[in-house]
């Protein structure tokens, strides 16, 4: 690596993203011989049609024939045009408000966020937490408690009052890891707005210190113990929780994913495993310093420490004094969401995807039955899991990952599920996002956010990434959304059928594949769809995390923002531009639906940005609610 790199990734932050300075520190193989994908047609009329992405096909799951220019819409606001502003522009007849931001007080022993100094650890450890991510509203008689994932840092930002933007002593490191993990507080509407209730008993900060229960086949196996938990039962912290999942029976999973970037070596000669490598583990981190005040995250030293990471975690977000369960049986990888269904026959289904370029979807099945109002504490403890692979005529499998596929053990699967998922034969994807169900019918969706390595590189893994089946397009800067129906509309069964709902691109710059499908114009236009998530109407909202240079293959897309689709036509229509440098990110309604909560993190990430205050304070990730003047139902 060199010093420029270096100096790039650790001095100014975010210039590159994780997958790029994972890409840079430790780059993958090049990969030739894609004839296939130069042989391809790629004109857009003829590819769109050899994909049927919108035509009345077999390819069509239930979706009317009508193009969104013949259907009646059912998106009844006013589309928002692309900006470029450093606030939030939503439809007219709509308003949006602050609800928390970094650094606010969840009690009232806290003190208000500080611009010249950002706070200190005490401050932050009684705060709301950085970079937040996704969340879910829950509901108990008359009180709402909203549970919000902290994803990560800016350090630049985070780190504004120091002169080098870096922690540089052990209060830094403790405030660094203390806005980490997830916010539980209880929010009330007051004369129209949604505001935190400072001191609610509900409220609860849980961070990378906080104590976790290990469960599931991987509990209590060699690769979890270390010399501080040497049962490989109990770990500590919870970092890099991207989106979210609900459970029918009330609780919050948090998905941990970028969890690699912690990680350090005292000794530089230090190699790492192929199977830390698999998962981006090396001697270097991304400039948090953990290891420098917490052993736990040296890894010449604790070689296992980074395997008890990289789950997903249920979290009860009603009972603060409960311990969160990291649950193993859902396999570990760069968790993104994960979309809980249930199944026909009561069994519990998690759709996930392994946010990195070229890896993989992932199906969930438990054991056991979901019984409404009985425990099912122990559902997502013991189950099956799958990994997806899609064929080329729009038909798709999951394959069990099991000893006899893979030739690993239960537990060995759960804690390198990647290397299971290469060895089963899996379908690489190109970042698998957000995974959202149908609320009316048997019907998912998935984020496929970019990968500029399609047909390039292979995988961390050394796995293929040709540009076929849902990952149609070479070096793919635009993402896409794949839809599947799974056989007989079991979520539980082995067989669906696929399609794209939306091929992201540019039409002004592009007249091939990559100006888009026939549902993305001039007017509506985006890339790298991310957040994804259902109404109870079902209706589809889109949140990106891409480009917002607003030139080359990216003008006039603005910054980032959400839009909503509607499966049933094609239709999709810009609901909302987020503030300069951010990304729109996290998403939950109030039980009556006239409030939309959504996310706002890392506004001004590489200095442009000074929201939601403006003038010259310090930028904040925050939740904004956001309703019609009208009091109507938002949509």
């Amino acid at each position: 690596m060199t010093n420029l790199i270096r100096e790039a990734a650790t001095a100014a932050d975010h210039e590159l993203s994780f997958d790029d300075w994972d890409e840079v520190t430790s780059p993958g193989p090049d990969v030739c011989g894609f004839d296939i994908v130069a042989d391809k047609a790629m004109s857009r009329r003829g590819f769109l049609g050899a994909l049927t992405v919108f035509g009345a096909t077999s390819f069509l799951m239930g979706t009317s024939a009508l193009t969104p220019a013949q259907a009646a819409s059912r998106l009844s606001f006013r589309q928002v045009a692309a900006n470029t502003e450093d606030t939030i522009t939503v439809p007219e007849g709509y308003s949006w408000d602050l609800v928390i931001s970094w650094g606010d007080p969840l009690w009232s022993k806290g003190v208000a966020f500080d611009d010249a100094t950002r706070g200190t650890a005490e401050s932050q450890e009684l705060a709301f937490g950085d970079n937040n991510d996704g969340m879910a509203l829950f509901v108990d008689g008359n009180r709402h408690v909203l549970a919000v994932n902290n994803e990560y840092t800016n350090r630049p930002i985070m780190y504004g009052n120091r002169e080098s933007k870096k922690p540089e002593n052990a209060d830094d490191v403790r405030k660094g890891k203390a806005a980490h993990g997830v916010s539980v507080m209880e929010v009330v509407e007051q004369e129209g707005k949604w505001v935190t209730v400072v001191d609610s008993p509900l409220n609860r900060r849980i961070t990378a210190d906080s104590p976790m229960e290990i469960t599931g086949p991987a509990r209590g196996h060699d690769l979890l113990k270390t010399k501080a938990d040497p049962s490989g039962t109990r770990s500590l912290g919870t970092w890099n929780n991207c989106g979210n999942g609900r459970t029918p029976w009330g609780t919050y999973l948090a998905c941990e994913e970028n969890f690699n970037g912690y990680f350090s070596s005292s000794d530089a000669n230090y190699k790492p495993s192929a199977e830390l490598s698999r998962y981006g583990v090396k001697t270097e981190d991304w400039g948090y310093a953990w290891a420098t005040v917490d052993e736990r995250f040296d890894i010449f030293k604790h070689p296992h420490e980074p395997n008890r990471a990289g789950y997903v975690v249920e979290i009860d977000p009603m009972d603060p004094a409960s311990t969160p369960k990291k649950r193993t049986a859902l396999g570990r990888f760069k968790h993104e969401n994960a979309e809980v269904v249930v199944a026909a026959d009561g069994r519990i289904v998690v759709y996930m995807g392994d946010d990195e370029r070229g890896e993989f979807l992932y199906k969930f099945v438990s054991d056991g039955v979901y019984a409404v109002g009985g425990d099912n504490s122990g559902l997502l403890e013991n189950g099956d899991l799958f990994v997806a692979k899609f064929n080329e005529d729009g038909s798709g499998e999951w394959l069990a990952l099991t000893p006899e596929v893979t030739g690993m053990s239960e537990a060995e699967i759960c804690i390198h599920t990647r290397i299971a998922a290469s060895k089963a034969g899996a379908t690489t994807m190109d970042r698998p996002e957000w995974v959202s169900a149908h609320p009316h019918k048997a019907e998912v969706y998935c984020c496929l956010t970019n990968n500029k390595n399609r047909g390039v590189k292979t995988n961390a893994g050394g796995d293929e990434t040709p540009a076929t089946g849902p990952n149609p397009r070479e070096k793919n800067n635009y993402g896409q959304i794949v839809r599947w129906q799974p056989k007989g509309g079991d979520h539980t069964a082995a067989g669906f059928d696929w399609n794209l709902f939306v091929l992201a691109g540019n039409p002004t710059v592009h007249s091939d594949a990559y100006a888009g499908s026939g549902n993305v114009t001039a007017d509506n236009m985006f890339n790298s769809p991310d957040g994804l998530a259902f109404d109870s109407t079902g209706l589809l909202w889109i949140q990106t995390d891409g480009s917002y240079k607003n030139e080359g293959d990216f003008a006039g897309m603005g910054n980032n923002q959400m839009l909503v689709g509607d499966p049933e036509t094609g239709e999709i229509k810009r609901f909302l531009v987020g503030p300069k440098e951010c990304e729109v990110t996290g998403i939950t309604w109030s039980p009556d639906r006239k409030t939309v909560f959504v996310g706002i993190q890392h506004p001004g990430e590489k200095g442009d940005s000074h929201f939601p205050r403006g003038g010259d304070t310090v930028p904040r990730s925050c939740v904004v609610a956001i309703r019609r003047n009208d009091g109507g139902l938002i949509g």
